[in-house]
């Protein structure tokens, strides 16, 4: 890979990791504590990420016990959670926040499937505005004669390799979710 192309590749593999984080905020029927990653929390008059206030346990596959630092949260908490996009409507028992993940029906799972092919279709979205920032900005390496038609080319053709390659593995980390939603 030229030097040239490694910026790139790691704006790539940075928008790639956008994806995975996206697609692990998608519960999948198992109670998984990254579904609560976007999950802000009315602190102190700050809005702060949830996994920042408290403990997130998993005493079972379909179960996830948040407990607060500071027990004024709980109300907090809760209404963090009922507010979100999660489905889930959280119990309080004075000392914890429990989330019960119910499993998943047929319609849920083809819900969130759609929700997965969005991601990675954004995904790739990004990929290709990095693509055409690149391809402008070896357009005025050229004009500014600081690369020869034929590196322009070359860089091109590199460049549109890179892409391919992210955008298929979006695409395979896409499959892999929605295979992981549709498996009861």
């Amino acid at each position: 890979m030229s030097p040239e192309m490694k910026a790139y590749d790691q704006k790539m593999l940075k928008t790639i990791d956008v994806v995975k984080a996206n697609f692990a905020s998608v519960r999948a029927g198992r109670a998984n504590a990254g579904v609560l990653d976007r999950i802000m929390v009315e602190y102190y008059g700050t809005p702060t990420p949830l996994n920042q206030v408290a403990a997130i346990s998993s005493p079972d596959p379909r179960t996830l016990v948040i407990q607060p630092w500071d027990g004024t949260l709980l109300k907090a908490i809760e209404k963090a959670i009922q507010t979100s996009d999660l489905g889930i409507n959280p119990q309080n028992d004075g000392r914890v926040v429990r989330l019960a993940f119910p499993q998943l029906t047929e319609e849920r799972r083809k819900d969130l499937t759609k929700q997965v092919r969005k991601y990675g279709e954004e995904g790739k979205v990004a990929l290709r505005n990095i693509r055409r920032d690149a391809m402008e900005d070896f357009k005025k390496m050229k004009k500014n004669s600081e690369i020869t038609e034929d590196d322009q080319k070359n860089l091109e053709k590199e460049l549109q390799e890179l892409t391919d390659k992210r955008c298929k593995d979006i695409d395979e980390l896409t499959g892999k979710k929605e295979n992981e939603l549709m498996a009861v």
